[in-house]
């Protein structure tokens, strides 16, 4: 009686027909810059590997993509000019507009999911609209423009959208908007636990977004704490959110089954740039064995709960989950 476990490890083949997690190329969403201009391609010295494009390379990204299995992507615009209200965002012919029109043109069954938010447009970095007696976000002032950019978006043809600020009352704003003008079956991913993390410094230089001043502490989540962090989740589940998500992942895999366990909505889980430099660099210094470290790390967000991941590596894994197919 006492053996059964080591009955059910004893070759490969037994291994297999017991294992309770598996990870997919289906499960990915792969996150893409783009930048004003033409025939732009920079590489972003604290991510290895990923680039800031301008639209015709995003095109010629897509196809590569496609080759790997995956047609899932999330894409994050950085406009040419920023202002105090991110008015970029707010034109039917923004870098986000334009490259969700163009990818769609060329690959019309590439699932297009948009960033909403207005870090990468406004000249001060933050989320929205400034409140500035308090030097924060205004709220209410910022829910306005945020369903603004979501018409914009869902106009151009966009898959699903999903909001990034954490701004209270977002989720139903946003549904509120998109049902009014028809959109009903536009789904929307809620970025529904997002902690104000020192896991992001990469990814301010990707999108070029730091904030010019304070932090975002008062409208992101503070890590300390587990039972608001469920309690935001929850609350974008009441508003209309129809995918949930948890960011940053390998620090909070203790949220993510959380939530996993209070909702039965589909929940995401962003693999964020803090985490994916760290490996790249940890493989680069010689220090861990890259591919084994990699997909262990994704086995464990699929086994904390989470349905699909968002990550920075997902060609990396579609390569290397077709040579093991192989």
């Amino acid at each position: 009686m006492f053996k059964r476990f080591r009955r059910l490890r004893v070759n490969q083949a037994v291994r297999e027909l017991s294992e309770e997690t598996r990870v997919d190329v289906r499960d990915f969403i792969y996150p893409l810059f783009i930048k004003e201009g033409k025939n732009a391609k920079k590489e972003i010295a604290s991510m290895p590997g990923i680039f800031q494009m301008s639209i015709d390379n995003v095109l010629i990204e897509c196809r590569e993509l496609k080759e790997l299995g995956l047609n899932k992507i999330l894409l994050f615009g950085i406009p040419e000019v920023k202002d105090s209200i991110g008015s970029g965002a707010l034109c039917e012919h923004s870098i986000i507009a334009e490259a969700i029109r163009e990818i769609k043109k060329i690959y019309p069954d590439m699932y297009v999911i948009t960033d909403l938010c207005f870090c990468e447009y406004t000249d001060h970095g933050h989320c929205g609209i400034l409140d500035l007696e308090h030097n924060s976000v205004d709220n209410d002032a910022t829910l306005e423009i945020i369903a603004r950019q979501a018409l914009i978006h869902a106009k151009a043809g966009v898959d699903m959208i999903a909001p990034s600020g954490m701004m209270d009352g977002a989720i139903k704003t946003i549904r509120e908007a998109l049902d009014s003008e028809g959109f009903v079956n536009l789904p929307i991913m809620s970025y529904s636990t997002k902690f104000a993390s020192a896991y992001y410094g990469p990814f301010r230089d990707a999108a070029e977004s730091a904030p010019s001043f304070g932090d975002r502490k008062s409208y992101q989540m503070n890590p300390a704490n587990r039972r608001e962090a469920l309690a935001e989740s929850l609350e974008d589940e009441a508003q209309g959110a129809d995918i949930l998500m948890v960011k940053p992942a390998l620090a909070y895999l203790d949220i993510v089954r959380e939530i996993r366990d209070s909702s039965l909505l589909p929940l995401c889980v962003y693999n964020v740039s803090g985490e994916y430099s760290m490996l790249k660099f940890a493989a680069n210094a010689g220090v861990i064995d890259y591919d084994k470290v990699l997909m262990e790390t994704m086995l464990c967000f699929k086994r904390a709960g989470a349905d699909m991941i968002i990550s920075y590596h997902a060609k990396e894994i579609a390569q290397l989950l077709g040579k093991n197919k192989g």
